[in-house]
C-alpha cells in the first residue's frame, strides 16, 4: 500500500510538473526583456514582457521587427494604445514583407489600428494571444506557411473609416475565437475571419459581427482552395450578410461539419461536404 501511495505521490506531482504553462518556460529563457514601447528588434533571439507597456503614439508600431527568426512572448502581460485614441493608425506589433519565421505568443494587445500586423514573408506562428479593443483589425498575417491559432480577438471596431476584421490571415486558422466586429464608418462591412490563399480554418467561434446601414456581416471570408471544418459562426438576430462566403467559384471552397446560426445566406460559393447545420 505505501509503494502504491508513493507512485500515486509521483504521479501527481509529475502531473503539476507538466501543467506549467509553456510561457513560464520561454520567460525563463528569455534572451532580452521589453521594458518601453515603441522600440525596434533588429536582432534574432526571444523577446519578452515582465510587466505591461502601453503607448501614446498615434502612428508608427509600437513594437517594430526588423529581422528574421524572432519571438515575442509576452508571458500574460499587456501592450496597450488606448491613450493614442480612436484616430490612431499604429500598429501593436508590426514586421514587413520580407521578414521570415516571427511568432508572437501569450500576450494581451489592446487599442491599436491593427493589434499585430505581419505584412508577408513566411513562417510566421500567432498563438495564445488575446486582443481587444483594436480599431481596424485585430490579426493580420500575410505570406505563405503560417499558422495562428487559439487567439481570442474581442470588440474589433471604432475606426471612422475602415472596414473591420477581426482576423485577416493568409494562414491555417485553428482554435481561434472572434467576438464583437463592429465598423462605425456609414453602410460598412464587418468580417469575423477574412482569408486569403490556399488554406484551412476549424474550430473557430465567431460571433457578434455587426455592420453598418446597408453594409453585410460575413462570418468566414474564404479564399481559393480553402477548407472550412468545424467552425461555429453566430449572429444575436437574423443578419443580412453570409455566415461563410466563398470566392464565387463554389468548387474552390469546401465546407464541413460548420454550425451557423442566423445569417440570411448561412453559406454562399461553398461546396457542402457534409455535417453543415444553419438555421
Amino acid at each position: 500500500m505505501l509503494i502504491v501511495r508513493q507512485l500515486l505521490a509521483a504521479f501527481i506531482l509529475l502531473a503539476g510538473l507538466s501543467a506549467v504553462p509553456a510561457h513560464a518556460e520561454t520567460f525563463h529563457t528569455c534572451g532580452t526583456i521589453i521594458n518601453t514601447i515603441p522600440t525596434v528588434i533588429s536582432s534574432q533571439g526571444v523577446y519578452c514582457l515582465s510587466h505591461d507597456v502601453s503607448t501614446a503614439i498615434t502612428s508608427g508600431k509600437a513594437i517594430e521587427i526588423k529581422t528574421n527568426n524572432v519571438t515575442i512572448d509576452c508571458n500574460g502581460y499587456k501592450i496597450g494604445g488606448l491613450a493614442a485614441g480612436s484616430t490612431s493608425l499604429t500598429a501593436g506589433v508590426y514586421a514587413d514583407s520580407t521578414r521570415q519565421n516571427i511568432t508572437v505568443r501569450n500576450r494581451g494587445i489592446r487599442g491599436f489600428y491593427k493589434g499585430i500586423d505581419l505584412e508577408g514573408g513566411a513562417g510566421h506562428l500567432v498563438e495564445d494571444n488575446r486582443l481587444d479593443n483594436n480599431l481596424s483589425v485585430g490579426i493580420y498575417v500575410a505570406g505563405d506557411n503560417n499558422r495562428v491559432r487559439r487567439n481570442a480577438v474581442y470588440d474589433t471596431g471604432g475606426n471612422a473609416t475602415d472596414t473591420s476584421f477581426g482576423i485577416f490571415a493568409s494562414a491555417e486558422l485553428v482554435d481561434n475565437t472572434v467576438a464583437g466586429v463592429f465598423p462605425v464608418a456609414t453602410n460598412t462591412n464587418a468580417l469575423g475571419i477574412s482569408m486569403d490563399g490556399t488554406n484551412q480554418a476549424r474550430g473557430n467561434v465567431i460571433s457578434g459581427i455587426s455592420p453598418t446601414g446597408t453594409g453585410l456581416a460575413y462570418g468566414i471570408n474564404a479564399g481559393y482552395g480553402t477548407v472550412l471544418r468545424d467552425n461555429t459562426i453566430i449572429a444575436d438576430s437574423t443578419t443580412n450578410g453570409n455566415g461563410i462566403s466563398g470566392t464565387g467559384v463554389t468548387s474552390e471552397t469546401i465546407c464541413s461539419g460548420n454550425v451557423i446560426h442566423k445569417f440570411s445566406t448561412p453559406m454562399f460559393s461553398c461546396a457542402d461536404a457534409g455535417g453543415n447545420f444553419s438555421n
